[in-house]
């Protein structure tokens, strides 16, 4: 399906990213309607094309599922012909983002003066390890190792356990998530100010901001956290519990809700216990309040708890494997399961777009390029010739 105007309909993005912050990044900016010129190696492309299995017609599906909507342009940007398109395309373009290490596009001739010469309209997002300052600057970074480094693994897992990673690169996404809300703040400014600007986003500060309320307990109480398995370090009872059959998550946020779940579970004397009636109380005396729990919910099974627990107004849910929840009632209503067709790869499934406008829709703008396929197309209306690119194809340099 093809959208109509989206809300950055108009705006041009040009994409020298790779592996996963940068091409989410762009993938929802394009989904918002933005033009993504995605930069490739020719040859070679994204790293992630070669992530699999599993694949399809030759595509792995990590690549597929991070980059529809998108036009792959491939440049060696080591020759003068590539770097000159680069540049062309940059001075007619809104964005420009990159996950290099930093230092590399001044290398380039791309450096803060050329931009503001050549570009003062650009917004350049840089994406990096670390950022540029501090022992670590200019360093490489990725997503296990600043899951390790920032302190997110040591508050995952068992409570008994060792520490654990997430399932999925949580701090790439996030990367992803504040690249993308910082290149629209800088749009919006831009519309007043006729300027753009440089943004950075990197992915120690993203690892240590998702700490949220572990590091607010830890700079104000001085404690240094622990793991809490699947249990919550201010909130109890807030977890998964088995039940005669299956398990649920359970997730009571305040007194009212524990009275009310005492109640259902047949023990409305639970909150006549002053370590238990108060959510205070309950962190303090959390084991005895999750084996109280564990205990009267031995009593049925998950699914009959469920309908119980839902219509007393308690928050629970199924615990659910990664196949059931996309294929769940609720995940077709809000399609977040979507066909597209590719031209290699044929129709294939992907997840769907997690947001709504009003006026200017999202919509899937296309299905994720084969490498190169928009390189001609791109470089003709650049003004250059047919011949041109022929002999840069002969050369290696697109």
């Amino acid at each position: 399906m093809t959208g109509s105007e989206g809300a950055l309909a108009g705006i041009r993005v040009i994409d020298l990213t790779r592996i996963l912050a940068g091409p989410f990044c762009t993938m929802n900016l394009g989904d918002m309607g933005a033009e993504i010129i995605k930069i490739e190696q020719p040859g070679k492309g994204d790293d992630t094309r070669g992530w699999g299995p599993p694949f399809a017609g030759g595509e792995s599906a990590y690549f597929l599922g991070i980059n529809r909507g998108k036009k792959s342009v491939t440049l060696d940007l080591k020759d003068a012909r590539a770097l000159d398109v680069l540049k062309r395309l940059i001075i007619g373009g809104d964005v420009l983002i990159d996950n290099f290490k930093p230092g590399t596009l001044a290398k380039l001739g791309i450096n803060a003066d050329w931009l503001s010469a050549e570009a003062p309209q650009i917004i350049h997002c840089q994406i990096s390890g670390y950022g540029e300052k501090g022992p670590k600057g200019g360093m490489p970074g990725y997503d296990f190792l600043l899951q390790a480094e920032s302190g997110l693994m040591s508050i995952t897992g068992s409570e008994a356990g060792g520490p654990a990673k997430l399932g999925v690169a949580i701090v790439d996404v996030c990367t992803g998530q504040y690249a993308a809300m910082t290149i629209l703040a800088a749009l919006n400014a831009r519309g007043r100010t006729g300027k753009g600007q440089k943004v950075s986003v990197n992915l120690f500060n993203t690892s240590l901001s998702m700490l949220v309320n572990v590091a607010a307990n830890y700079l104000v109480g001085g404690e240094a956290p622990g793991r809490y398995g699947n249990g919550h370090p201010n909130i109890v009872p807030y977890r998964d519990y088995p039940c005669q059959e299956g398990e649920i998550a359970l997730s009571v946020g305040n007194d009212s809700q524990f009275a009310k779940l005492a109640g259902l579970l047949g023990h409305p004397e639970w909150c006549a216990n002053e370590d238990f009636k108060t959510n205070a109380g309950r962190v303090v005396n959390r084991d005895a309040v999750d084996e109280m729990v564990r205990d009267a919910l031995a009593a049925k099974p998950a699914e009959d708890w469920i309908g119980e627990l839902q219509a007393a107004g308690i928050s629970c849910s199924m615990i659910y494997p990664v196949d059931q929840a996309l294929e769940s009632e609720q995940a077709a209503a809000n399609d977040m399961v979507v066909e597209m067709d590719h031209p290699t790869a044929g129709a294939f499934r992907a997840l769907g777009i997690p947001y709504e406008f009003s006026d200017t829709p999202a919509n899937l703008q296309g299905p994720p390029p084969i490498l190169g396929a928009d390189t001609d197309a791109v470089l003709n209306a650049l003004g250059i010739s047919g011949a041109d690119i022929a002999a840069m194809r002969e050369d290696g340099v697109v």
